[in-house]
């Protein structure tokens, strides 16, 4: 199932510290990589620029092999925190440092080096590898081996041609309302005035090949509020409330993101 979430550069406004910011988008990066999320858009809704930056930058470190985010992220403030992030431990992530453990077929996340003037592959092996591709020097990229151990030979492939989940990918937004049209997939756009999802509602979606965007609203918006009168003019989407009866006044969008995305894996597998 090819799955996404859709949420708003305002999702961290209802924190104030740096360290609530960045422990509350551990909690939703936990949660897609959890369940298997491809694509998490940021849209705007607002001047959010600030948080904005911090979610694109917190999700990406996230998302980066501890082995790479030295090489990837140089000390900055924004990642201060950073100590309190629980990894992911998606498999991108658990591989082996043992050159002599590498066999053909094997996928790693790597990073372009320069090295006596030709491109290698740094891929936590403790040895560089030859590399190909068209990268540029000092970008991440994924490849596979067509060789393994010691005559190792690599190629390029998208994070799609991995055999497991391979991680998320974090893309920014204009707006909800472009986003929602543009999207060739189905749309479910959650919220508690929606219909009570049902499994009869979306199974022929789950069960599909088509992808599924799954839209969030704000902690102190709405997705009505958001797109205020242009809601009637969506097509192919459903609105569903998947907390009928909360016995709390809101649910906070990490709650919301857990919460929905274990609904929708129940009804997937069920």
């Amino acid at each position: 199932m090819n799955l996404s979430i859709a949420i708003p550069d305002s999702s961290l406004s209802d924190e104030t510290l740096k360290l609530d910011k960045t422990r509350k988008l551990g909690e939703i990066a936990r949660a897609c990589a959890i369940f298997r999320v491809n694509n998490i858009f940021i849209y705007q809704d607002g001047p959010n620029k600030d948080d904005r930056n911090l979610m694109l930058l917190i999700l990406k470190y996230l998302d980066t092999p501890q082995f790479l985010r030295k090489r990837l992220f140089p000390k900055m403030n924004e990642l201060k925190f950073a100590g309190v992030l629980h990894p992911l431990k998606i498999p991108s992530h658990i591989t082996t440092a043992d050159a002599k453990k590498i066999k053909k077929g094997d996928v790693r996340e790597g990073i372009i080096v320069s090295f006596k003037g030709r491109k290698f592959v740094d891929v936590g092996i403790n040895q560089l590898v030859q590399y190909f591709g068209h990268e540029n020097i000092g970008k991440r990229t994924t490849i596979q081996f067509k060789r393994g151990y010691p005559n190792f030979e690599v190629k390029p492939i998208t994070k799609d041609e991995a055999p497991s989940f391979w991680g998320f990918s974090i893309k920014e937004r204009a707006n909800l309302f472009s986003l929602i049209s543009e999207w060739k997939g189905f749309t479910i756009i959650t919220s508690k005035k929606g219909k009570i999802v049902t499994k009869e509602q979306i199974s022929k979606h789950l069960n599909s090949t088509e992808p599924i965007l799954i839209v969030f609203g704000s902690p102190q918006k709405g997705v009505h509020q958001i797109l205020g009168g242009k809601m009637s003019n969506l097509q192919k989407s459903k609105i569903l409330n998947f907390f009928p009866n909360q016995a709390t006044e809101t649910v906070r969008l990490e709650e919301a993101i857990l919460g929905t995305l274990s609904i929708i894996n129940a009804y997937r597998v069920g």
